[in-house]
């Protein structure tokens, strides 16, 4: 089955080249690829953002369950940007439908780390994820991150690399204060001359 979604892979980078790429011809085969990827746990942005190219430009073709399927497997990318980058290309009326509605608002609850919150608004729409491959796991992993990142203090780049803060940086200064009497150095410097 790997080598059927590798070939379907390689002929979707085909389509992709050129003007093809906007042929509304080849949604039906976009949409497919769209398909095997949930159900394969695989992901492809490109083939992904080119679906949502094509319905903007042709909205009689829109398919709320693809799209739906392109915003979760965004989502299961965090911490890159992909899901903005799909969400953006939706327009406001397909947003407020039923399902893609609660996508965005399960991606709002992510990406601003309510991630009890989360849990429990999916676990009201267990819907939503039916023929979504390895989803909770590849949320999960983006939490812990987000988590261990919070409770120590570990910051993200730019580059999405985390810089993890060693125990020198967060050491704090003591002063330490002794007594020293003269007679007890007094001995000490007399030994010494």
């Amino acid at each position: 089955m790997t080598s059927s979604f590798e070939q379907m892979r390689a002929n979707v980078a085909k389509l992709l080249r050129g003007i093809d790429r906007y042929n509304p011809e080849n949604l039906s085969t976009l949409e497919r690829y769209v398909e095997t990827q949930a159900r394969e746990n695989a992901y492809d942005l490109e083939a992904n953002l080119a679906v949502l190219k094509l319905y903007q430009f042709n909205p009689a073709y829109f398919q709320t369950s693809v799209t739906s399927q392109i915003l979760l497997k965004a989502l299961t990318n965090l911490p890159h940007t992909d899901f903005t980058l799909c969400k953006c290309m939706i327009d406001q009326t397909h947003q407020e439908e039923r399902p893609i509605r609660q996508i965005l608002y399960l991606g709002n609850l992510l990406e601003t780390c309510h991630f009890q919150s989360f849990w429990t608004s999916l676990e009201e729409n267990r819907e939503l994820l039916d023929g979504i491959a390895g989803f909770e796991d590849s949320v999960r992993k983006y939490t812990q991150v987000k988590v261990w990142m919070s409770k120590y203090g570990w910051t993200e780049d730019d580059d999405g690399q985390i810089f993890i803060f060693s125990q020198e940086e967060s050491v704090k200064p003591k002063n330490i204060v002794e007594k020293i009497d003269f007679e007890s150095v007094s001995s000490i410097m007399a030994t010494s001359q």
